[in-house]
C-alpha cells in the first residue's frame, strides 16, 4: 500500500507541476521555455537537502547507496551512463515525455503519451530480452559495482561542500531564469512550487518506503514478465515498481478529476511514430544507464552520484542538440 500511495503522490506532483506536458519538455529542450528546468532543479536540490538531513539524523534508517556507474565496456567506466543518457534525451525530445512523465500523461489522457508508453513497453521487452544480456556479456560484473563513486569522493572533498555548491548552482539558475524568462500557459502554479511538490513526494517515499523514487525499472519488470510467459518459465516475483507506476497514473488521474484545469494540455505536434520511437529509445537508454530523469535526475543526483550527473547531462545535451537541429 505504501508503494501505491507514494506512486500516486509522485504522479500527482508531476501533474500539478506541469512538467508532464509534452510542450513543456519540448520547449525546454529548445530553450524556448524554462519551466522544466526550474521545476527539475528545485526538485533535485530539495531532494538532495532532504536526503542529507535524513541521513545525518538517522544514517541507519536511510542507508541509501549512491547510484552505481553503468558500463558496457566500450570506452569508459561510465560509457553506459553517457550512451544511455544520449538515447534517453533523444527519446525525450522525440516523444515529449520521459519514463516518469509519460505515466502522468496516461493519467491525464495526453494522446501522444499512449504511443510513447507503447514504445516504452517494447523497449523494456527488447532490453530484457537482448540488450541486458549483451551488457552482462560485455563484462560489467557485479564486482565492479563496488567501485561506485560520488562527486565528492572523486573530487576528494567533503560531502557538505559539494552539497552547498550544488544548492547554490541550482538556486542561481532557478532565480535567474525566473527573473529573466517567462513560462508558458502550462504553468498553473509556479514551477518552483511544482518542484517542491515533487520533492514532497520524494520525502513521502523516503518516510514510507525508505527508498527514493524511480520509474524506468518498471519497464524492465514488464519485459521480465513478457519473457517469462513467452518462454514458459516461472514468472518473476518483481512487481513493486509496477505498483509504483500504477500509482503514478492513478494519482495524475484523480488530481485532474478533482481539478480539471490541471489536465488542460497545451498542444504540441508529436506524431504517433515520433512518440513511439521516442518512448522506445528513452527506455532503452534509461535502462542502459541504470536510471531515468527521476531515478538518476531526482534521486541519484540527490545522493551526489557521479553517474547520475553524467547521465542527466548527456540526456539534456542530446535532447537539446536534437531540438536545435529540428528547429
Amino acid at each position: 500500500m505504501n508503494t501505491l500511495v507514494t506512486g500516486a503522490a509522485f504522479g500527482a506532483a508531476l501533474t500539478v507541476s506541469g512538467v508532464y506536458q509534452p510542450s513543456v519538455i519540448v520547449s525546454q529542450l529548445k530553450f524556448e521555455n524554462w519551466h522544466m528546468i526550474q521545476a527539475f532543479l528545485t526538485a533535485a536540490a530539495s531532494s538532495a537537502a532532504l536526503v542529507h538531513l535524513l541521513q545525518t539524523l538517522s544514517p541507519t534508517t536511510f542507508p541509501l547507496p549512491p547510484r552505481s556507474y553503468s558500463s558496457i565496456s566500450l570506452f569508459s567506466r561510465y560509457d553506459g551512463n553517457l550512451l544511455g543518457g544520449i538515447l534517453l534525451g533523444t527519446g525525450m525530445m522525440l516523444s515529449g515525455a520521459c519514463p516518469g512523465t509519460v505515466l502522468a500523461q496516461i493519467g491525464t489522457g495526453v494522446r501522444s503519451g499512449f504511443y510513447a508508453l507503447e514504445g516504452g513497453i517494447i523497449g523494456g521487452i527488447v532490453f530484457t530480452g537482448f540488450a541486458e544480456a549483451a551488457a552482462k556479456a560485455s563484462g560489467n560484473g557485479e564486482e565492479s559495482k563496488e567501485l561506485t563513486k560520488t562527486v565528492y569522493e572523486n573530487l576528494g572533498v567533503s560531502r557538505s561542500s559539494v552539497l552547498v555548491a550544488f544548492e547554490a548552482i541550482c538556486a542561481s539558475v532557478v532565480v535567474s531564469t525566473a527573473l529573466w524568462t517567462s513560462v508558458g500557459p502550462e504553468a498553473k502554479i509556479s514551477p518552483v512550487v511544482g518542484g517542491l511538490c515533487i520533492a514532497g513526494a520524494q520525502l513521502l517515499s523516503l518516510l514510507l518506503r525508505k527508498n527514493l523514487v524511480g520509474t524506468s525499472t518498471s519497464f524492465e519488470e514488464v519485459g521480465d514478465w513478457f519473457w517469462g510467459i513467452f518462454k514458459g518459465k516461472t514468472l518473476p516475483q518483481r512487481y513493486n515498481n509496477l505498483l509504483f507506476v500504477s500509482g503514478c497514473v492513478l494519482g495524475a488521474k484523480l488530481l485532474t478529476v478533482a481539478y480539471p484545469a490541471l489536465g488542460q494540455v497545451t498542444e504540441v505536434a508529436v506524431s504517433p511514430v515520433a512518440a513511439g520511437l521516442g518512448g522506445f529509445l528513452m527506455i532503452i537508454g534509461s535502462r542502459m544507464a541504470g536510471g531515468c530523469t527521476s531515478g538518476h535526475g531526482i534521486s541519484g543526483i540527490s545522493l551526489l552520484s557521479t553517474s547520475s550527473f553524467l547521465t542527466i547531462g548527456a540526456a539534456f545535451g542530446a535532447g537539446a542538440l536534437l531540438g536545435l537541429m529540428r528547429g
